[in-house]
This record gives structure tokens, sequence and C-alpha cells, in this order.
């Protein structure tokens, strides 16, 4: 090939190339906006598990313990193996002692050895003038996380067929026996 056709061939080439790489149909596409929520609410559970001493307004249980825990004291440091079952109360502010408007039913498990994490599936269920129905949620919880997002993958009522996501926070924790979460629900998907 002579260095004149050569030159050509490759600047055609080159030409084409940077055609091709400046084409807007061949860049990545910015991802679609995320359309704002149809529907936001937040509401606070409080969570008061068994201990062996506090029967009378413990909303939690240890229902399943590996061979070297026990039912009333949650296991090791990252309580692996421990599975609680809750109905705790849901309140619209971060008092224990406000006036219910529902229920966080549901349960948690401790999921990993070397990492103090947990897996909820749980359903807030209102029976309120201003709620009815219900909201079910599933997903890990990285508890050591200042916040975390889990699934809303339905509900019930008022609720009925809703999706989205329910953004977690620890508001308070008080040893192995008590704790609150706000929960910041954004619902994408309403009827």
């Amino acid at each position: 090939m002579e260095p004149k056709s050569l030159a050509s061939t490759l600047f055609l080439f080159f030409l084409l190339f940077g055609t091709l790489a400046a084409s807007p149909t061949l860049k990545s596409k910015p991802r679609p906006r995320r359309p704002p929520p149809c529907k936001r609410l937040v509401f606070y559970f409080h969570d008061i598990i068994y201990n062996g001493r506090n029967s009378k307004n413990a909303t939690a249980v240890i229902v399943g313990a590996p061979a070297w825990g026990n039912k009333t004291i949650l296991a090791g440091a990252n309580h692996f193996g421990n599975v609680v079952v809750f109905d705790d109360p849901i309140t619209l502010d971060n008092n224990l002692h406000s006036t219910p408007v529902g229920r966080a039913q549901g349960f948690y498990l401790y999921d990993k050895k070397d990492i103090f994490t947990a897996w909820l599936g749980f359903s807030f269920v209102f029976n309120s003038t201003q709620h009815r129905g219900s909201i079910n949620f599933a997903g890990a919880d990285p508890l050591m996380n200042k916040t975390r997002d889990i699934s809303v993958i339905g509900g019930t009522g008022d609720f009925f067929m809703t999706r989205g996501i329910a953004t977690l926070m620890t508001d308070a924790f008080e040893g192995e026996v008590y704790f609150r979460l706000r929960v910041d629900i954004k619902l994408y998907e309403c009827w």
C-alpha cells in the first residue's frame, strides 16, 4: 500500500471513529430522574424487647436463638441467629406514650456473624380516623448505618398495592431492651 493511500485510509478511519464516538446515540444516556413521591409519611415505632423481667410492657420477643443463646438475652455481640417477633406501637412523634395510630407487626432476624445487621419483614397496620389498611415492608437493615432504605412492597386499604422506599433511622437506643425507629416513607405508586 502506498504511503499516500495508507495516510488517507488512516485519516478516514479516525474521522469515522471520531464521528461515531461523538454521536449522541452511542453515548450513555443519563438516568431518568425519579419522580417525586405521590405520598410521604413519617412515623415512629417503639420496640421493647422482652428481657425476662418486663413482660407487662414488652412488645417484642426472641422466638429463635442459636444453640449458644437463650430467649431472654440477645446472642453475642452481633446477635447472629436471633429471630425476634414484634407488635410495636406506631406514633406520629417520638414519644412512646403518644396515642398510637397503628401497630408495626412482623419480625427481624440477625443474619450476619461479623457485622451488626438484620433482615426485616413487617407491616404497619393502621386503624385510625386518618389511615386505614396496611403498608408492607421487607429488606436488609445494616444497623450501623445512620440511615437505611428498605422496600415498601405493597399494602391494603388506603395503601392498596402501593410501592416505594422507607428510610429508617434509629432515633433512640437503650441497651438491648428498647429502640425507636423513625420511618420516613416515600410512596411512588399510589392508587
